[in-house]
């Protein structure tokens, strides 16, 4: 292989890389327009946040309901990537464990409006709740079998059920200035240390 052989590949890779970001940085921009305006924020408004052209959003996503699943993945991906980052950098599995269920209520309050357009009729929303489950259940269970191991925790808490039970409190929240599920979830995790 030739320099002129490395340069361009060292390119193309570094072009893939920045259009990733790039991609990225429009999906975080959908999904604070989706926190403020539901998920029928003005493409122009997100446009504007991502700093791009609306052009640019309709080349990668040609339908709101593109654009919808692809915020949606995006942000079942950060919140999977999350685990295991946080469970090598927190002081201990516990620790971990209550930073990345913060992250999950994070991502359960940035689908306002997203629960309706998942029951709809759109074929495309079909599979999302199975890549939820699939990507996020095990993260859990990951974190909940290091805090039992580490003694932090009982040790029969199931994954589903702990994120079902957080999925719950999370309820209404989006309607109710007043409540704030925060505090109930943290309660809920610091119960996980009973006997």
């Amino acid at each position: 292989m030739n320099h002129s052989d490395e340069d361009a590949g060292r390119t193309a890779s570094s072009g893939r890389k920045d259009a990733r970001r790039n991609k990225a940085a429009l999906l975080d921009a959908a999904a604070a327009a989706f926190v403020i305006s539901g998920v029928d924020a003005p493409v122009r408004d997100i446009a504007a946040r991502a700093g791009v052209g609306v052009g640019t959003i309709y080349r990668h996503f040609p339908t709101r309901a593109d654009l919808i699943v692809a915020v949606y993945r995006h942000q079942v991906d950060a919140c999977a990537e999350a685990g295991p980052a946080l469970l090598a950098d927190s002081a201990s599995p516990h620790t971990a464990l209550g930073r990345w269920i913060d992250q999950f209520v994070d991502f359960l309050a940035t689908k306002h409006g997203l629960a309706a357009a998942l029951h709809s009729d759109d074929s495309g929303f079909d599979t999302l709740h199975a890549y939820f489950i699939e990507r996020l259940v095990p993260v859990c269970a990951q974190l909940l079998e290091a805090a039992a191991a580490a003694g932090e925790i009982r040790p029969d808490i199931d994954a589903y059920e702990l994120m079902r039970g957080v999925g719950n409190l999370c309820i209404g929240a989006d309607t109710d200035p007043r409540y704030d599920p925060r505090r109930l979830v943290g309660l809920l995790i610091a119960g996980l240390r009973g006997t």
